[in-house]
């Protein structure tokens, strides 16, 4: 399979929707600021995107997909599969129903624990009040995004990729649509139409999955809940995949909760504001690599073919890093000119564009391994091993918490406290990658081959260089980055494509890609047409 060609299907698709993340953060930025009334929409938003995390990116996938695969590749067909799916939904959907009722009913508790009770903002009682009834409004998004995530794990095993990956961009377009059409100039009232627009938008993925569904002739009946074998099967990988797929957001949860405990008000947003932008390669290459694995290593290993499967994870984390280091070298050399550009103006001022640009240098820090992570989890569960990333995960989340409570106290001396969970967090998932890879090395599932050692450090080197690139064009484009619209786009237009430029320039200098790998992919290229 062409991973290249599969990731720029799927790759496209998430840019659109990150794009339009950030658009919406923009406007966040703008009517809301970055005060208790977004770190209360942002506490609010943490549950459903760490459910979206662990069940639709996750845990869900990586249990479902290897078990869907098997059914088809047993002899029984496309209709095999779609029965096991039926018992699956069958379960599903009452236990969402319930989980989500409760948690609803709960919701006083449950905002207190991820925000840590906002302790240093001393919310009033009325300001808690609001914070609870925004958490009301997005927490049936849980539900929602479960049923979204069978769905598009069926069409992600009919390398129905794209479909799957067009879903997000709904929930974006009713986020958007939110903040133009009923912002006001209370940014209470503005926030509270953020949190309805959540669960809005995770009722069009669900209907846009349900309508691919059928066009794929793919139609799901719902069942009397009985637990056969296949679905106890499905419930016990499940378990330890949400744990260990999620490890990354339940170090950022833990982190959100420490920033609204022990830091001023501002801190929560600043983080958001700075994750948001780390999400965007995350989402973009880590995800949509991780989504395209694990069908086509699960197939691999199913029929036999070991070596494919390790081949093919070995070009993932090629195209992988050829993508992200640069990402990483422009966040940490050109966070601040990155940061003002797209959120200072309106009610997101320079104070604010600081705080979150050292956030994002630091949650930069470990973009390689979010990455990674998702390029090597997919080793795991193609063999139905869930359990051996959900151990390793529980060490990452030791050292996040352990991170944390150090680092936080310490920076915040120096007014910084806002870097230390970025810190934490990046540091985690360094030790969670690494520990990846070292299990996956010593059972014989996976080693890096000879083009892979080679181009590694290259890219590291092509990375840097790009990044000292951009910290001397950064002062001809500063100038316009608080300027109007138009200004300020063309300025990160020229500061990215600069920085674009140098990498490709910098990846051929220093053989990381030599022009007849280059002229070998266009020759394939043209001849597929």
């Amino acid at each position: 399979m062409n991973l290249a060609k599969a990731l720029g299907s799927v790759g496209g698709l998430t840019l659109a929707s990150r794009v339009l993340a950030l658009v919406r953060d923009t406007l966040q930025a703008t009517y809301v600021g970055a005060g208790f009334a977004s770190d209360a929409f942002f506490v609010a938003f943490r549950l459903p995107n760490m459910f979206r995390a662990l069940f639709a990116e996750g845990a869900f996938s990586a249990a479902f997909i290897p078990m869907f695969n098997r059914k088809v590749a047993d002899g029984g067909g496309t209709a095999a599969g779609v029965d096991f799916a039926e018992r699956a939904l069958a379960l599903l959907f009452p236990v969402l129903l319930g989980f989500t009722v409760l948690m609803i009913l709960a919701a006083w508790p449950i905002t207190w624990a991820l925000s840590g009770g906002f302790d240093r903002q001393h919310p009033t009682p009325e300001q808690f009040a609001f914070a609870v009834t925004l958490s009301r409004f997005t927490i049936p998004y849980l539900m929602l995004i479960s049923l979204v995530s069978l769905l598009g794990g069926i069409l992600n095993s009919l390398n129905r990729f794209w479909v799957n990956a067009a879903a997000p961009i709904l929930l974006n377009v009713a986020m958007v649509g939110a903040l133009l059409f009923f912002h006001g100039g209370d940014p209470y009232a503005t926030a509270r139409a953020q949190a309805i627009s959540v669960s809005a938008g995770g009722a069009l993925q669900l209907l846009w999955l349900w309508w691919a569904c059928r066009r794929a002739g793919v139609r799901l009946a719902l069942r009397i809940p009985r637990i056969d074998d296949d679905v106890k099967r499905l419930l016990t990988l499940i378990v330890p995949a949400a744990a260990g797929a999620g490890a990354a957001q339940i170090n950022l949860a833990i982190s959100t909760a420490l920033a609204g405990h022990l830091l001023a008000a501002g801190s929560i947003s600043a983080i958001y504001y700075a994750d948001r932008l780390n999400q965007l390669p995350l989402g973009l290459i880590g995800i949509g690599l991780g989504t395209i694995l694990l069908p086509v290593v699960s197939r691999l290993l199913s029929e036999g073919r070991e070596a494919e499967a390790m081949e093919t994870q070995n070009r993932g984390l090629e195209l992988a890093l050829f993508l992200t280091l640069p990402a990483t070298a422009a966040f940490v050399f050109a966070a601040e000119p990155i940061v003002r550009g797209l959120f200072q103006h309106g009610a997101f001022d320079a104070t604010d564009t600081t705080r979150a640009a050292q956030a994002l240098a630091a949650f930069s820090l470990g973009l390689p391994s979010y990455v990674l992570v998702k390029v090597l989890t997919p080793g795991f569960y193609a063999r139905a091993d869930t359990k051996t990333p959900v151990r390793l995960a529980l060490y990452s989340v030791a050292i996040n918490l352990i991170g944390n409570l150090v680092l936080i106290p310490t920076l915040a001396h120096w007014n910084i406290g806002q870097i230390g969970p970025p810190l934490a967090t990046a540091l985690a998932s360094t030790v969670n990658v690494a520990s990846l890879y070292i299990v996956l090395a010593r059972r014989g599932h996976f080693a890096l081959d000879p083009q892979l050692r080679r181009k590694v450090p290259r890219l590291a080197i092509a990375a840097l260089l790009m990044g000292g690139a951009l910290l001397m064009v950064t002062p001809w484009v500063e100038p316009y980055l608080t300027h109007s619209l138009a200004a300020r786009g063309l300025a990160l237009t020229v500061l990215v494509g600069a920085g674009m430029a140098i990498y490709a320039l910098a990846c051929v200098a220093t053989g990381a890609f030599r022009l007849q790998d280059i002229r070998s992919l266009l020759r394939r290229r043209a001849s597929s047409r």
